[in-house]
């Protein structure tokens, strides 16, 4: 993780630098995963200070650090070695046990170094011990590669990583050497090849020996020295592949000869030398089944909540019906008034139909709840305003019907008593993001509250229903006021019901 900001910080002149250090930072949640550690880069700041400028969490493993660490300050009580290293003291020990938050942890630091070898910044291998003697355990040869990745990582030199999804816990890991001979295989990899009717050992064997596209991903990776993933299908398996392509281009520590020293070509023409590939298998074949199962379920709810907008929306249509040809005034807006309070409801099946998961927008909704009021109760020569304001707040399903009724109670209310007796005059809704908390305030420029007014002993059916459920659902608090001009109705409750629910 890495905050767009934070390089601003950095004691680094040169942009080729924090260009380096900015594309190891992409690629270090990939190591991370195969690591199963965590990863956090640190880099010198203005002012002889140390600053976390990269983070990377592992999907394979539990993580030591929960929160965001890019951008914190760190200093000798915490991170001396890392200090010291960056301060240009003698490099500390590699492998390191220290404790954290009550847990042993083996800590390793590698050196992130420039293309004139000068230190910039240091990455920090924090892993649990158990975790890392795990590793320690592990063949040689995988313990090599692993090395040889991170060392490529800290080059800049892995390519396309940025576009491989995460690495698991339960994927497998096979090592390709550069003669495309299989050198490791994971225990979780051996039991994903036997799915694929591999029974006997592969260890050796030439990568074609396995059917499928693991030779010509290994074959592509290597050519183009860059990252590949694919998902695949194998007799109702449904596998991911991805190849991390490792190379050197330092010869002096490997024993083999290159085939143009020979010929006395000069070092700086020599390509880089391929080394082999991990290939990282991932069966994601029950997810997808889950992901498909999930999304047939919401399908039908989503329908569902069609169907009930539909039939909300026709048992209004029969009450506005009935509502123009009864004779009495008061009937007749007791009827309007339900209709209003029944398409509410229907808003929010409207937007269950779209979003089965049901998180809602608060600002929509309060602006087509509005949109209704005026096409259902303000009268066509009255020139009364609704207007809203505030910014999107997003809020379960159940929260964002209550508090559509509320809203439609509130403005029905101003509209009938406050507006009453006028031609023309202006409504407000007003949503507040505080947080944890909302608060919904309806003011209008009407006649106000009549004197002696108490919210609780009013007989008003509207605001009774608001009052019950503010206080009973959204377990929060209503007041209602004369405010400078006209009456002020204020609502605050929290985002989620206390306890979970």
């Amino acid at each position: 993780m890495m905050r767009r900001d934070v390089f601003g910080h950095v004691a680094l002149d040169a942009s080729d630098d924090v260009a380096l250090l900015k594309k190891i930072a992409s690629d270090l949640p990939i190591l991370s995963d195969v690591c199963r550690a965590d990863l956090l880069m640190y880099c010198r700041a203005k002012g002889s200070r140390v600053v976390t400028v990269a983070q990377a969490r592992p999907h394979s493993f539990s993580p030591l650090y929960g929160e965001n660490r890019v951008g914190l300050f760190v200093g000798e009580v915490t991170h001396p070695d890392v200090c010291r290293w960056l301060g240009g003291q003698h490099a500390p020990s590699r492998v390191q046990t220290v404790s954290l938050r009550g847990v042993t942890v083996a800590r390793e630091l590698y050196p992130v170094r420039n293309a004139s070898k000068k230190l910039i910044a240091v990455v920090v291998k924090d892993a649990y011990w158990l975790a890392h003697e795990r590793h320690r355990r592990r063949s040689r040869v995988f313990q090599e590669a692993l090395h040889d990745l991170v060392t490529m990582v800290l080059r800049g030199d892995l390519r396309g990583a940025e576009d491989l999804s995460p690495f698991g816990e339960h994927d497998g890991i096979v090592w390709v050497d550069r003669e495309r001979q299989i050198q490791y295989m994971s225990g979780i990899a051996a039991e994903l090849y036997r799915r694929l009717g591999y029974r006997e050992d592969l260890l050796g064997e030439h990568i074609s020996r396995i059917e499928g596209v693991d030779r010509e991903l290994v074959t592509v990776a290597l050519d183009e020295q860059r990252a590949h993933q694919v998902t695949t299908e194998h007799d109702s398996l449904t596998w991911t592949r991805k190849v991390l392509p490792i190379w050197c281009p330092d010869v002096k520590r490997r024993w083999f000869h290159w085939p143009w020293e020979v010929a006395g070509q000069p070092r700086a023409v020599r390509p880089p030398l391929p080394l082999g590939a991990l290939i990282l298998v991932h069966d994601e074949t029950e997810a997808l089944q889950a992901q498909r199962e999930l999304e047939s379920k919401l399908a039908l709810v989503r329908e569902v909540h069609h169907r009930v907008k539909n039939n909300l929306q026709v048992v209004a249509s029969i009450m506005r019906m009935q509502a123009r040809r009864v004779e009495s005034d008061e009937a007749r807006t007791v009827l309007e008034e339900s209709v209003n309070r029944i398409l509410s409801v229907a808003v929010v099946h409207e937007f269950l139909s779209r979003n089965a998961q049901g998180t809602f927008n608060l600002h929509e909704v309060t602006n087509r709840i509005l949109g209704q009021i005026k096409q259902g109760l303000l009268a066509p020569d009255k020139n009364i305003n609704l207007h809203m304001r505030g910014p999107d707040i997003w809020l379960p399903a159940e929260r964002a019907t209550q508090c559509a009724l509320v809203i439609n109670e509130l403005v029905q209310n101003a509209i009938e008593h406050g507006m009453a007796d006028r031609q023309q005059g202006t409504i407000l809704v007003e949503l507040v993001d505080e947080g944890e908390s909302v608060s919904i305030m309806v003011r209008d420029d009407g006649a106000g509250l009549p004197e002696g007014f108490d919210l609780a002993t009013s007989s008003n059916l509207g605001l009774n229903i608001v009052c019950s459920m503010v206080q009973r659902d959204l377990q929060g608090t209503f007041s209602l006021s004369n405010g400078a001009e006209g009456t002020e109705a204020l609502i605050r409750f929290q985002k989620t019901v206390a306890g979970g629910r």
